[in-house]
Parts: structure tokens; C-alpha cells; sequence
């Protein structure tokens, strides 16, 4: 008897084995695996289920049914193939009153088992062979290493003794190869420790602001020779002191600005930090690192944070790079609670943004508190009429105080906008800015993401912008 074409299954190429029966035990359908497995060509249909399980169930009587509708666990039992060998198997059988019908789904116990001892085994190569691979890649780093700091250290001590211009121009392009080495051979040990899941944070107390100050002497002296402007603002709700791996957040920040410096041959680089969230003595700062140089197509976004990867071949060939320093700043962010995101435009600029967390603790004994560079929230003008109650509710958002200065401002900046008064608008922004210092997290975001486009007069980003802010107020 041939199976019923009434019955069309999506199941027809599943490992396990589905047979279909009545309350009479006759089976309708069995898929290819069942066949297969109980070697029977197409002559199963018309069978019962008994010839399969025998004395496992009473076809056709009540004892059959009782244990059939109540069988849904798995159960250990012996399935029989044509020739009357035998083999274990897990079954659940399923009863659908719909049709009346029984699905059993059975898997064999002894193949499952294999299978099982197929996956460890596989596993355990997979580990052996990424274990293989970071001693190797660890070890051909220390090799590489020892050789580049062998010649950076004769040419720093060459150049310290009294040599001709062209003598030291040439030693300080050595230093300057070496250094770039340097950092390749620390990205790919980076990667390989993010790969293998062994890279751990080290996080310490440490100052936020130095931590600040010294990022910005690594790229001050590139900044001013390309004659790029800079500005770096950091929120005063963001405590002189926290808890993170301070040195991973350099790294972070001193690829997205080597980058940024990279691709800007004109304009500005700009970095903003803010607190954008607080859980107990846990908070979030949110940086954004802008600048105006190349920027990059929106098909090719998704390419950034790929290992290995550049958004094309000639971006590589001119400006250098193993295409390994945004993948390797995505992990590092996401290991600190974070994410990274990017906005750009071709020739227009792009804009980095992430998040971490890191604790807040207090400043030690002696040392300048938070509170001694706390910038007032308002300038005088805000409210020079007003009194103290009225002041703090302009400054507590949500109230109607707020609210009212909020859209002032709001339509202020847009008016200096569609006037094309950039200079202006940034005035009104910034105090947009200040209005927000206590909105939620996603209203914060919003302000960045507004503040810039201002910042690079892109009037159709700004326009978005604006409104995305004015829905969620």
C-alpha cells in the first residue's frame, strides 16, 4: 500500500524518524528516515504500529489508546525493523485530535549517542586547534617584537648623539616604521585573545580627566602639524574618578582618533562624553568621536567592525591598516557593558559613538573634587530675574519651566539653521544641551546626535534631528 498523498509533511527530510497512525494503530505515513531506518521500501503504509513496537502497544483496543494519548514524554523503547532485528529508540507520541491521528517521533538511541561523542569530539579539536593557533600567534608576536624593539631602541640611542639632517630624518622614519609595527603585532595579539575568549579587563581606579589630557597629548602634535581643529568636552556629571580598564579605553578611544586623524585632511576632530545613565554605583558614559574627513558609503557600514576587513582595497593601499582595529574595539566595548555604533557620510564626515560602564567611586583625600570643576549648569543671563525655586525647575527637566526654555531654544536653533547661522545655532544647542543635563537616556542621545549635525552644518541631518528631539520631549 502506497502512502497517502492527502498527507503532505515539510518533515518528509528529517533525521528523526515520523510515522503517522490511526486509533486502530494503522500507519497512513512514515518519512524517509523511518523507511530507511526499518528498512522497509514503501510497504510500511498499511502496517500497524505494533509490527514496529510490538507488545509495546495494544493496537486497536483501549490499552493502545490510554497510552497513546498520555505518551508525549520521551520513552525508551525497541523498534523493530523488517528483517525483525531490533535497535533502541527515544519516542513521544502525539496525539492531534483534529484528525484523530498519532504522530510518533522517534530517534534512534545508538546514533544519537554517536552523534553526541561526534559533537565533543569535534569540539575538542576545534579548542585543540585554537589553542594551536594562539600559542602560535603569541609566539611569532614575541619573535616579531624582540627584533622591531631591538632596532627602535639603537635608533633612539642614535638619536639622541649630534647627526646630520639627513641622518636624523631618516632615524625618526625608522622610529616611526618600528612604532607602526608595534601596534600592529599588539592588534593581532588583541584579536587572537578576543577570538580565543581569554581576553580579561583589568579594571582599577583611576582619573578620568588625566586619562583625558593624556589621550589628547598622543594626537595633539598630528592634529596641529595636518592644521586640523580639535575640541574635546567632557559632561561635569561625570565623576573625577572611576572604575574600568583605563588602559582599554585609551586603546579605544586612540583608534577611533588615529582614524578620524587618518581620514581628515580638513576641518575638525571633536570628542564629547557624557553620563547617560546611572544604576547604583555603576554608570554609563557615552562618547562620541566626530570629524570631517572622508567619510564612508552607507553600503560599506557594515564592513567596518569586520575582522580583517576595509570598506576597499584602495583605502588600505593609501592609508595603511590590518582592518583589525574597529573588531577589535566592538569587543573591547561590548566586554565593558557597550556598544559602538557609526553615522557617516561620503565626503561628509563620520561620527563614532559608544558606551561603556564603569563604577563610580569618590575622589582620594586631597585631591580636587568633582564638585571644584563643576561648571554652573546656566550662564546668568538663564535667569537673571528669577528666583532660586525657579532656576532649579528651568534646570529639572520635565517641569513646564523646562519645557517652555527647552522649545525656546529649540526653535531658535532651527530658525539660525534655515538661516544657515551655524555659529548661532551651536549657541542655542549648547543650551538645549544643558536642559537636558537630567532627561533620560534616549533624550541625551538625541542631543548628541543633533549637537552633530550642527557641528557639521549638514542642514538635512539636523532637520531629522530635530524633530526625532521635538517627538520624544
Amino acid at each position: 500500500m502506497e502512502q497517502s498523498s492527502d498527507h503532505i509533511f515539510p518533515v518528509e527530510n528529517a533525521l528523526e524518524m515520523i510515522i503517522m497512525f490511526n486509533r486502530a494503530g494503522e500507519i497512513s505515513y512514515a518519512n524517509a528516515a523511518a523507511l530507511q531506518k526499518l528498512e522497509y521500501d514503501n510497504d510500511l503504509c498499511g502496517r500497524t504500529i505494533g509490527d514496529v513496537f510490538p507488545g509495546a502497544f495494544g493496537a486497536g483496543n483501549e490499552g493502545f489508546e490510554q497510552r497513546a494519548s498520555d505518551s508525549q514524554e520521551l520513552k525508551n523503547l525497541v523498534a523493530y525493523r523488517k528483517n525483525m532485528t531490533c535497535f533502541p529508540v527515544e519516542a513521544r507520541i502525539i496525539y492531534t485530535p483534529s484528525s484523530g491521528m498519532y504522530i510518533c517521533m522517534a530517534n534512534d538511541i545508538l546514533q544519537k549517542e554517536f552523534l553526541s561523542r561526534e559533537v565533543e569530539r569535534v569540539r575538542e579539536e576545534a579548542q585543540q586547534a585554537l589553542k594551536v593557533k594562539s600559542e602560535f600567534v603569541a609566539n611569532i608576536t614575541h619573535e616579531l617584537r624582540t627584533p622591531v624593539n631591538g632596532i627602535l631602541g639603537n635608533v633612539r640611542e642614535m638619536l639622541t648623539e649630534k647627526a646630520d639632517e639627513r641622518t636624523e630624518k631618516s632615524l625618526r622614519l625608522i622610529e616611526r616604521c618600528c612604532d607602526d609595527m608595534n601596534k600592529i603585532i599588539n592588534n593581532i595579539l588583541d584579536f587572537s585573545k578576543l577570538e580565543a575568549g581569554k581576553f580579561v579587563l583589568e579594571p582599577r581606579r583611576f582619573h578620568f580627566r588625566n586619562m583625558l589630557d593624556y589621550v589628547k597629548g598622543h594626537h595633539i602634535n598630528k592634529i596641529t602639524e595636518k592644521g586640523l581643529g580639535f575640541f574635546m568636552t567632557v559632561s561635569p556629571q561625570i565623576p573625577e574618578y572611576v572604575i574600568g580598564d583605563e588602559l582599554r579605553i585609551v586603546q579605544v578611544l586612540n583608534n577611533l582618533l588615529s582614524n578620524a586623524l587618518k581620514f581628515t585632511s580638513l576641518g575638525k576632530i571633536s570628542v564629547e562624553i557624557v553620563k547617560t545613565a546611572q544604576v547604583n554605583d555603576k554608570i554609563e558614559l557615552f562618547f562620541i568621536v566626530s570629524d570631517t574627513g572622508i567619510g564612508i558609503d552607507k553600503a560599506d557600514r557594515d564592513k567596518l567592525f569586520q575582522s580583517f576587513s576595509q570598506v576597499d582595497a584602495s583605502i588600505s593601499r593609501k592609508y595603511g591598516g590590518t582592518g583589525l582595529g574597529l573588531n577589535i574595539c566592538k569587543q573591547l566595548v561590548e566586554l565593558m557593558g557597550g556598544s559602538i555604533e557609526v553615522e557617516s557620510e561620503k565626503d561628509r564626515g563620520s561620527n563614532f559613538s559608544f558606551s561603556i560602564w564603569v563604577g563610580a567611586c569618590e575622589s582620594e583625600e586631597g585631591v580636587l573634587t568633582q564638585e571644584t570643576f563643576q561648571k554652573p549648569a546656566f550662564t546668568t543671563s538663564f535667569a537673571a530675574d528669577r528666583e532660586q525655586e525657579d532656576v532649579l525647575n528651568i534646570k529639572r527637566f520635565g517641569t513646564p519651566e523646562n519645557l517652555d526654555n527647552l522649545n525656546r531654544n529649540l526653535s531658535k536653533l532651527i530658525l539660525c539653521v534655515e538661516m544657515e547661522n551655524w555659529e548661532k545655532a551651536e549657541m542655542f544647542m549648547e543650551t538645549v544641551r544643558q536642559l537636558t543635563e537630567e532627561a533620560p537616556q534616549e533624550v541625551k542621545r538625541r542631543v548628541l546626535k543633533l549637537k552633530m549635525a550642527i557641528q557639521k552644518e549638514n542642514y538635512e541631518k539636523v532637520t531629522a534631528g530635530y524633530e526625532e528631539l521635538k517627538n520624544c520631549l
